[in-house]
């Protein structure tokens, strides 16, 4: 593993760094323009996920880290489950869906692998 010295170094970081590209541009299509709750939600989820993986890293302590590892992971997970009603609204054609949720459990599976790295290192992470 490459050595991380800020939060932009993290894989899992930058996959949602994409993933939050792609909500805003999916976001701007003619389907989904006039349904602001759907939009605003999915965004949202999508910016919590890159978000608190940032904010994770400028924690001290792995504890207090894990913590917002553990709520991007979980906002990977709602974004996920929103793919679903996107599907289901007939707002994207399925290539796209394929596309995100590509992109979602990218960002997901490293999420997860980042908090067991963590969870199971013996030193500290110090930003």
């Amino acid at each position: 593993m490459n050595q991380i010295k800020n939060f932009e170094d993290l894989e899992c970081w930058q996959s949602a760094r994409v993933l939050v590209k792609t909500t805003y541009q999916i976001c701007n299509q003619d389907s989904i323009q006039n349904d602001w709750e759907t939009k605003n939600q999915l965004k949202r989820a999508a910016l919590s996920i890159m978000n608190n993986l940032a904010e994770g890293f400028g924690r001290f302590g792995d504890k207090d880290s894990l913590r917002f590892y553990d709520i991007a992971k979980a906002s990977a997970y709602e974004f996920k489950s929103m793919l679903y009603v996107l599907e289901d609204v007939g707002y994207f054609s399925p290539e796209q869906l394929v596309q995100i949720r590509q992109e979602t459990n990218k960002t997901l599976n490293l999420t997860i692998g980042w908090i067991r790295y963590l969870s199971k290192r013996k030193e500290p992470h110090k930003p």
